[in-house]
């Protein structure tokens, strides 16, 4: 009885929330309504009779744009490993600090290849935008249709006769940085990144408009994912840096299918994922939830070992080859 009166009146709550929600930014819509319809047919003018330039002017060079825009921010912080008050968001603080140039330039070929190369299918480009409701569920929709087919295309290109040819390439970056979110082989790309991307926008028939802005946020969240660092009030990317890390954890995008099919359980049981949350504060996670000095000492108890068990067997193999020599 207690357990159902506390969900259903959180259930209420979030309702009446997001019905408040959605009335607000309704009217600031309405309010701009025509502002931005009069844009848009200006623009849907100037394109008329040619639906694939505007195709690419809205499903190319926009979402290029944001995604060249963030990525380039990043990549200065990236190569300089400056200004510092960013560098120390760094997720693996001992990885990247600068990152390698040439291993880089190398990343970037593939990545300029795979975004002006392989493209999404064309969607309409009607007269009229979308209203603001519509435009809302398309984008949740969206957001579903992408968590379904990328987990379960990611957990394909991980099996072992795929994963060596085609999806090794992109794990080379265990310690991720934003631009590689799209390192990856050709196929992959096609099958992983852009699949369950542009399936919703084609299934639902969605306006240009809708899925303009659809790219643009896929390409956002995919380079936060990847970026490397817990910025303050940005989506937390711990999820996919784990997988970077661990490889065999965290498939999705949401997380839901991972904790569905059980794919995030040693996740779940780690600092990241007391880490993995919005941070609302100028405190770096990693210091205000820091890796446990138990584990720390563990760490380097087992390095030391490791040193040494190679030291011995470099001595068992060299008092052999003396042994060996003797007795000649």
């Amino acid at each position: 009885f207690k357990a159902a009166f506390v969900i259903g009146s959180g259930i209420l709550f979030l309702a009446a929330f997001g019905n408040s929600l959605t009335w607000h930014l309704q009217k600031v819509w309405g309010a701009s309504g025509d502002f931005w319809q009069k844009l848009w047919t200006r623009l849907y003018t100037t394109f008329e009779g040619h639906d694939q330039a505007l195709f690419y002017f809205g499903a190319m060079l926009v979402p290029t744009v944001v995604f060249g825009g963030t990525n380039a921010l990043l990549m200065i912080v990236d190569v300089t490993a400056k200004p510092s008050f960013i560098t120390r968001y760094r997720i693996q603080q001992d990885k990247n600090n600068p990152v390698d140039p040439a291993k880089l330039r190398n990343a970037l070929k593939t990545v300029v290849f795979n975004h002006m190369f392989i493209s999404g299918p064309m969607v309409p480009c009607g007269p009229e935008l979308p209203t603001f409701h519509w435009a809302l569920i398309e984008l949740g929709a969206f957001a579903l249709l992408e968590e379904l087919f990328f987990y379960y295309s990611h957990r394909l290109f991980h099996q072992p006769s795929l994963y060596k040819t085609y999806h090794k390439q992109h794990h080379e970056w265990t310690a991720p940085i934003g631009i590689v979110c799209i390192y990856a082989h050709p196929l992959e790309h096609m099958l992983s990144n852009m699949l369950p991307v542009a399936l919703g926008p084609v299934l639902l028939g969605s306006h240009l408009s809708t899925t303009c802005l659809w790219y643009c946020l896929a390409l956002v969240s995919t380079t936060v994912s990847h970026c490397g660092y817990h910025l303050p009030f940005l989506p937390s990317p711990e999820f996919h840096d784990f997988h970077h890390l661990r490889f065999n954890q965290c498939f999705g995008v949401l997380g839901i299918l991972d904790r569905l099919h059980g794919t995030d359980s040693k996740f779940r049981g780690t600092k990241q994922y007391e880490r993995h949350t919005l941070l609302t504060s100028l405190t770096p996670l990693t210091e205000s939830i820091p890796t446990s000095p138990r584990k720390d000492s563990e760490r380097r108890v087992a390095a030391v070992s490791l040193k040494s068990l190679r030291g011995s067997q470099y001595s068992s193999v060299n008092y052999g080859v003396r042994s060996i020599h003797t007795a000649r």
